[in-house]
């Protein structure tokens, strides 16, 4: 007969912002579902400004756990997939910060600290992809990263760069829009030679490009409509909006057509299938690379990357597994 004692059990740890997340209520949650679950106790890494999760999640992966709990923002919850590539353990997510994006795609409950530690110690997972982009910069180097929800340049980046930190903590996503406002000032467009999967090099001019593993916003915001985390593909949105008319188009179908009719199967019969213009163009792949006639700004699920004079990404169908998610 096996004792119980020998038995040698799971452990989790936790990977938090401090700037993001309760530490008291993240605890006392976290030791409640541990004792009831029958885990050993949880190991817990705080990220920093020189350390934003990578190094701490890989100190916490050489300990041998088998889940980390990613506490923090889309920043936080990045930096451990991409440090758990590969690995052989589950990734929770704690939701907090203000776009929660990989979260919200997921249809998860914002604000529900116990209800996601209780998930991520019981709940099943789900397999979902991973984007990866490698980026070259203008001395000639190469960096690569992962991305869970997307990769934007032209506007979206330059959007992000826009974005007052101190504005974002005390008026969330609102912030956004002085952001918005900045970056369509903002005269320059991206002008690059890419390729898409095995198709032909081609030529191009646009305002903005978004390579999405997934496809909504806050504010009910349906970006990409067809973008899936389980899809083994991605989606390549590139807009050059023709003046103020060619804004409102984009406005009106990111905003109504797919932020409000396209969420129900009525509304997507009503609206029909997805046409393809100057305005907003549509493609779905495996890989892209682009080169850009200068550098150009990049980020990554909302965090800055610097500037890039060439990309190359790419997914990575199910290689990520989610706890607590409900397919």
């Amino acid at each position: 007969m096996t004792d119980n004692t020998d038995v040698q059990k799971k452990s989790a740890a936790v990977i938090y912002n401090p700037t993001k997340v309760d530490i008291s209520a993240l605890r006392e949650a976290v030791a409640v579902e541990e004792r009831r679950s029958g885990w050993a106790e949880t190991l817990w890494f705080k990220t920093s400004v020189s350390d934003v999760g990578q190094g701490v999640t890989k100190q916490a992966l050489a300990q041998g756990v088998d889940l980390v709990i990613a506490a923090g923002g889309d920043g936080t919850v990045r930096a451990v997939v991409e440090a758990v590539r590969g690995a052989d353990v589950s990734v929770a997510l704690i939701p907090s910060g203000t776009g929660n994006l990989l979260a919200r795609n997921l249809k998860m409950t914002l604000g529900d600290v116990p209800g996601s530690i209780n998930n991520a110690f019981t709940g099943e997972d789900r397999q979902i992809d991973l984007g990866m982009i490698r980026i070259e910069r203008s001395d000639g180097t190469r960096d690569e990263h992962a991305f869970v929800v997307m990769a934007g340049l032209g506007l979206d980046a330059k959007m992000i760069a826009n974005t007052d930190e101190d504005l974002k903590a005390k008026a969330g996503w609102a912030a956004y829009v002085k952001a918005i406002t900045a970056s369509l000032r903002d005269p320059d467009e991206l002008h690059l030679r890419f390729r898409l999967d095995d198709r032909p090099v081609m030529r191009t001019t646009v305002h903005t490009l978004i390579i999405g593993n997934c496809g909504s916003l806050p504010a009910n915001i349906l970006l990409i409509p067809d973008a899936a985390v389980d899809d083994g593909l991605f989606d390549l949105m590139m807009t050059r909006p023709g003046g103020v008319l060619g804004w409102i188009r984009v406005w009106i179908k990111i905003a109504w057509t797919n932020g409000i009719i396209r969420r129900t199967k009525a509304g997507k019969a009503l609206a029909g299938e997805h046409r393809n213009d100057r305005n907003l163009h549509y493609e779905t792949g495996n890989a892209f690379t682009a080169r850009f006639s200068r550098p150009e700004r990049i980020e990554l699920d909302g965090d800055e990357f610097g500037k890039t004079v060439a990309i190359r990404a790419w997914i990575e169908p199910g290689a990520l597994r989610v706890r607590g998610i409900s397919s």
